[in-house]
C-alpha cells in the first residue's frame, strides 16, 4: 500500500542532530546542528523548523530537548528578533499612555542616558540575568573623580528596565523577565536634617518682610511639597471651614526649555488638611496684598488663580524659590538645608507636639502610616526615651514619699 502524501513529515516536537564541517580560509571548523519541527505552515503545509547550533553535541541536544518540551506542551514561542533598544522605543511609545508626563520624562531619560548606551544593541531574546547584573554593577562602579551612580538611581533604572521587560513577557516576546533575579545595591536612607526650634526661629526672623515670607511659612507649618505649594489655588482654600484642598502640583517638564504644567499628586490621592488658624489668617493677608498687586498691574495681570505668584499674577519658577531659600538658610548657618527639609521640619514638630502618626501621614500625603514611621521613626524613638525618663522621674518621686 502506497504511503499517503506528506506522511514522511516529522511531527511537531521531532528533530535531529548532525555534525557539520565547514572549510574557510584553509581552516576546518566543526560544530553541531539540531533541527526541530515546531509546526506546519497553514497555507502550504510545509514544516516550520528551527535550528540550534553549538560547539558540542551535548550542548545542542540539551537545547533541542528543552525546545521540544515547549513545543509538546504548547509553550513554545518564536524567538524575538528585535533588539532591546528597539523594544524600549516601542514600549515608551505605546505602553506609557496612562503614566504621568513627569514620570514618562524620567523613564525616557533613564533609557536614553543609561540603558540604551549599554544594552540597546543586545537582542531581546539574548538578554540574560548576568548581562543585566553586570550592567547594574558597572553603574555603581566609579572613581574618586567620577563616582558611580547612587544605589537609589540604580534602583530607579532597574525599575524602568524591569517594567519594560515585564511588558515584553506579557506580549509574548520573552518567556520570563531576566531582570527579576538581579540583586541591587542596598539603599542607605540619608539622615533627614530638619530645622530644630533654634533653626526655625532664626529662619522665621530671616524671612520677615521677604517676598516669599508667606510661601515659606505655609510650607513650614503645613508640610506641603514644593510643587504642591507652588500649585496651590485660591479656590482650594475654604476659609469658612478652615481647610486646604491639595489636589495637584506645579511641575516643570524634564527637558531643555520645558514648560510648567499642573500634574497629579505623587500618589494620585488628593487630601484635605486643616492648618493652624494663624496660617489661614496669614493667607487672608496675603490675598489682600495680592489684590493690591493686581490693581497696580492692571491689564498686565494674569488671572492664574494661584496663591503664590509674581507681580504679574504668573506662577513662580522653582529655581527662583530655591535660590531665595538657599540664600536665607546659608545666612542662618544651615547651608545644608533643602527646601524639602521644611516639610521634614513640619513632620518632626507635629510628632513631637503629640500628633498621632495616622494624622501626620494624612497631612503629609504619604501612602501609608508605615512609610511615615519609616521616615520619622527616629523621632518616635526619641519620644520613647523621653517618656521613659519622665516615668523614671515619677518613680523616684513616688519612692521618696
Amino acid at each position: 500500500m502506497a504511503k499517503k502524501k506528506g506522511s514522511h513529515r516529522n511531527a511537531p516536537g521531532a528533530g535531529n542532530i548532525r555534525k557539520k564541517i565547514v572549510h574557510k580560509n584553509g581552516q576546518e571548523y566543526v560544530y553541531w546542528e539540531a533541527r526541530l519541527t515546531v509546526g506546519f505552515d497553514p497555507g502550504t503545509g510545509k514544516q516550520i523548523q528551527r535550528s540550534f547550533t553549538g560547539k558540542t553535541q551535548k550542548e545542542v541536544r540539551e537545547r533541542l530537548q528543552a525546545a521540544a518540551v515547549e513545543v509538546n506542551t504548547g509553550t513554545y514561542t518564536e524567538p524575538c528578533k528585535i533588539t532591546l533598544g528597539e523594544w524600549l522605543d516601542l514600549w515608551a511609545a505605546d505602553y506609557l499612555g496612562g503614566v504621568k508626563p513627569f514620570t514618562v520624562a524620567s523613564y525616557t531619560g533613564q533609557i536614553r542616558n543609561h540603558i540604551k548606551p549599554a544594552l540597546g544593541a543586545v537582542k531581546l531574546e539574548s538578554l540574560n540575568t548576568n548581562t543585566i547584573q553586570r550592567f547594574y554593577n558597572s553603574l555603581g562602579a566609579g572613581t574618586r573623580e567620577n563616582p558611580g551612580l547612587s544605589p537609589k538611581t540604580i534602583k530607579n533604572i532597574h525599575g524602568v528596565l524591569h517594567k519594560a521587560l515585564q511588558q515584553a513577557v506579557a506580549v509574548g516576546y520573552l518567556r520570563f523577565n531576566p531582570s527579576e533575579a538581579c540583586t541591587l545595591p542596598r539603599i542607605v536612607r540619608k539622615e533627614i536634617l530638619p530645622l530644630d526650634e533654634t533653626d526655625s526661629l532664626a529662619f522665621l526672623k530671616a524671612i520677615h518682610g521677604h517676598p516669599f515670607e508667606t510661601l515659606f511659612k505655609v510650607t513650614l507649618f503645613t508640610g506641603m511639597r514644593e510643587g504642591e505649594v507652588l500649585g496651590l489655588m485660591w479656590n482650594c482654600i475654604d476659609f469658612g471651614k478652615g481647610t486646604i484642598l491639595i489636589n495637584k502640583q506645579l511641575q516643570r517638564e524634564k527637558k531643555k526649555g520645558g514648560v510648567y504644567h499642573f500634574a497629579p499628586l505623587k500618589n494620585d490621592k488628593a487630601r484635605i488638611i486643616m492648618p493652624a488658624p494663624s496660617i489661614l489668617e496669614l493667607l487672608k493677608q496675603h490675598r489682600a496684598a495680592q489684590a493690591e498687586r493686581q490693581r497696580l498691574a492692571g491689564p498686565l495681570w494674569e488671572p492664574s488663580g494661584l496663591v503664590f505668584t509674581n507681580d504679574l499674577g504668573q506662577h513662580l519658577a522653582t529655581h527662583t524659590v530655591y535660590t531665595a531659600f538657599k540664600r536665607i538658610v546659608t545666612a542662618i548657618g544651615r547651608p545644608d538645608a533643602r527646601f524639602h527639609d521644611l516639610r521634614h521640619s513640619y513632620a518632626v514638630a507635629a510628632i513631637r507636639s503629640g500628633d498621632d502618626i495616622k494624622t501626620v501621614q494624612g497631612n503629609l500625603g504619604h501612602a501609608t502610616a508605615a512609610f511615615t514611621l519609616d521616615v520619622y521613626g527616629h523621632v518616635t524613638d526619641q519620644m520613647k526615651h523621653e517618656s521613659a525618663a519622665r516615668m523614671e522621674s515619677y518613680i523616684k518621686d513616688i519612692l521618696e514619699l
